[in-house]
């Protein structure tokens, strides 16, 4: 039967067809749910009870009144520092890898290995890792004469625990960072970096001038993904310290998470996911007016 339409309305027929269904799973699975979460934000809702009660700004109220939930987000900010040096070791290994270095395909590999690795899989080993009394890194700063520094307890302590943590997504990102700055590097062209040696500018020169603009965008986006990352982040938190010591690396997930199905207050933790998604979505405009000089 759609063989007997005129050309133009098989293309429209098609193209509508294709573009149908991901438009349906669109609406179905993201925006729905996300204008629901909206909705049930102005309840007080338990999760089971058939009978939502509309209370108004309530939630949010509560959200940004109680230092206890939105006083959480300090503790991301560890998670942004550590992304942001994340990156700029990302960038070096990434030139550094894209010269003529021999075995570089290994080194590629190596650097890129952990990012394969399962979340929960990388947290107990680093639970290893970072023990106190039989820890691998206490162990060997011990063999190295720090006697202070080997009695440290690195995921038992308020002041940095958070950046021990953000240590371990440092270790993890890194390598998926720099493959994606690598593949912008390798779109540059090399007559460009050759023109440049010609006329006398040495390899710093080379990288303000010629491969810093050409891997603008490129960083923007690693640094969408980083400051998304260290507001979201969960699992490493969660199955290493579960929020210890004392609450100091609980994350605003891990609150949501506890407010919704340990106390039960399902239309707070969706008034807290809609202030984070607000949250995020502030952070990045600030970040591409940065990036940018301008706000488009």
């Amino acid at each position: 039967m759609l063989s007997r339409l005129p050309f133009n309305k098989q293309k429209r027929v098609v193209i509508i067809s294709f573009v149908a269904l991901p438009l349906l799973l669109l609406l179905t699975f993201s925006y729905y749910p996300a204008l629901e979460l909206v909705r049930l934000s102005f309840t007080s809702w338990d999760g089971l009870s058939p009978d939502k009660e509309w209370i108004g700004w309530a939630n949010y109220k509560e959200v940004f009144s109680n230092p206890e939930i939105f006083g959480v987000f300090k503790h991301n900010f560890a998670y942004f520092a550590v992304g942001i040096v994340q990156n700029i070791v990302a960038i070096y290994f990434a030139v550094v890898l894209n010269g003529r270095l021999k075995g570089k395909n290994f080194f590629r590999l190596l650097l890129f290995l952990p990012y394969i690795l399962n979340g929960v899989a990388v947290a107990y080993l680093f639970g290893y890792v970072f023990d106190t009394t039989n820890g691998s890194l206490n162990y060997l700063l011990g063999q190295l004469g720090f006697g202070a520094l080997s009695e440290t307890s690195w995921l038992g302590s308020e002041s940095f625990v958070n950046y021990t943590l953000a240590s371990i997504g440092f270790w993890r990102f890194m390598g998926f960072n720099m493959v994606i700055y690598l593949a912008a590097l390798q779109s540059i062209p090399g007559d460009i970096y050759e023109a440049a040696s010609i006329d006398g500018a040495n390899g710093w020169q080379q990288f303000i001038s010629i491969t810093l603009p050409n891997i603008y965008k490129i960083i923007e986006l690693n640094l969408f993904l980083t400051v998304t990352g260290a507001l979201e982040v969960f699992d490493l938190p969660f199955v290493l310290t579960k929020g210890g010591p004392a609450g100091a690396s609980e994350t605003f997930v891990m609150k949501i998470l506890e407010t919704a199905f340990q106390f039960n207050n399902y239309g707070l933790a969706s008034a807290m996911s809609v202030v984070l998604l607000l949250f995020v979505i502030v952070v990045l405009s600030i970040q591409r007016f940065l990036l940018n000089g301008k706000g488009d």
